[in-house]
């Protein structure tokens, strides 16, 4: 990512409570999640709460039980989901057995396949080739109707409907292929929404809302930061983005290797193009109000002056990056490896890399991306890569 200045020292230390919002934008990853989790676990422990949360896959389903709870229950209630997804492989192995981990996570893999994962999703008794035509059996290979079960257990949709905290979660309209984001601000939310944002081909079903089909919102686009930059411009934001895939990472050296590089390269949040399109719409945004301001004082009240003069500014923004670069040794099967072993990890590392921003304040090196807009990747220098 292009770096340019440092920031000013008058950039907010966290939490930043001059921001008009406090927004967690959440990747898809599938069980590799349990970062995400571990993240907000974190957060919570700094007293950093948000007041919108943006998902999209595993994303949304963590955003929903976040949004879904009050504050004091979020990390029970994503912790109790976490655990249930790791029912089928509880035990962690002795740290004298880690030279079997990675066999151990295959097993728990391959068993993920095989049998599903608690409270997620299960497999078809009938093979797809032999359902009928447009049914959802023809149509994926897992049932996740226990997911819906699970969702209205650990989360109060009247609570998410209440708009106490703002939920947005990305989907793909599978017939029209346009990004849709469903959102607690302009329609009432149920498990369907999460569904659809998590529904993830060829393994699960399409989710049909309000007439039209859905498929799982990383299919477009694996990470709601647009969204939320685009939606509320004007207002000011301190952005916790949480990334389960890194855009760095090491060449490959074999073929499992191959396969877990390209998947990380394909559901990576794409750094470089976002900081050129913002820095090209900042700019966008200065010559519109230096155009507007030559303008006599009379033609300031037409209505097209107005609007132009509306969007040619925005407010503040630091986005904050955690990336997980935490290597549980589950290759290319990681995003649907969800043994305890591996959940308790990706869980603890998210918790260790907020621990550490914390304590080395290293907020402090964000770096200006355009006017007015910081940014600042927080994933410890161990584990970070140069991008």
């Amino acid at each position: 990512m292009a770096r340019t200045r440092k920031a000013e020292s008058s950039i907010p230390t966290l939490p930043a409570g001059r921001f008009t919002n406090t927004v967690l934008v959440l990747q898809g990853g599938g069980a590799l999640g349990a970062y995400q989790a571990g993240v907000f676990a974190g957060l919570t422990e700094a007293a950093i709460a948000p007041n919108w949360v943006a998902g999209v896959s595993i994303g949304a389903i963590n955003a929903a039980l976040i949004a879904g709870n009050p504050p004091e229950r979020r990390v029970e209630r994503l912790r109790e989901f976490w655990e249930r997804s790791s029912a089928w492989a509880p035990v962690t192995l002795l740290s004298s057995l880690d030279t079997m981990r990675p066999l151990f996570n295959l097993y728990s893999a391959a068993s993920a396949i095989s049998f599903g994962v608690p409270g997620f999703f299960t497999p078809r008794m009938l093979s797809p080739l032999l359902a009928p035509e447009g049914s959802p059996g023809a149509l994926s290979f897992y049932d996740t109707e226990p997911l819906r079960a699970t969702l209205t257990e650990l989360a109060d949709f009247d609570l998410i409907n209440s708009q106490a905290v703002r939920l947005s979660l990305g989907a793909v309209n599978i017939c029209t292929g346009e990004s849709v984001y469903f959102d607690n601000t302009r329609m009432r939310l149920g498990p369907e929404h999460v569904m659809a944002s998590g529904a993830l081909p060829p393994g699960f079903p399409p989710v049909q809302v309000d007439g039209a089909w859905y498929w799982d919102g990383g299919i477009s686009s694996n990470t709601p930061l647009w969204y939320v930059v685009d939606e509320a411009y004007r207002e000011s934001g301190l952005v916790l983005q949480i990334d389960l895939f890194s855009g760095a990472g090491p060449f490959p050296q074999n073929m499992n290797q191959v396969q877990e590089r390209m998947k990380d390269l394909q559901y990576a949040s794409k750094v470089r193009f976002n900081a050129a399109r913002v820095k090209q719409q900042e700019e966008l945004r200065a010559s519109l109000r230096h155009v507007l301001a030559m303008l006599p004082a009379n033609a300031q009240s037409d209505p097209d002056v107005e609007r132009l003069a509306a969007i040619s500014t925005r407010g503040e923004v630091l986005l904050v990056r955690f990336t997980n670069r935490h290597d549980t040794r589950s290759s290319d099967f990681k995003d649907y490896e969800f043994s305890r072993a591996t959940v308790l990890e990706l869980w603890e590392g998210g918790h260790g890399d907020v621990r550490h921003a914390i304590a080395t304040e290293a907020w402090r090196n964000a770096t200006e991306m355009a006017q007015g807009i910081h940014v600042c990747d927080l994933t410890p220098m161990e584990h970070a890569q140069k991008e």
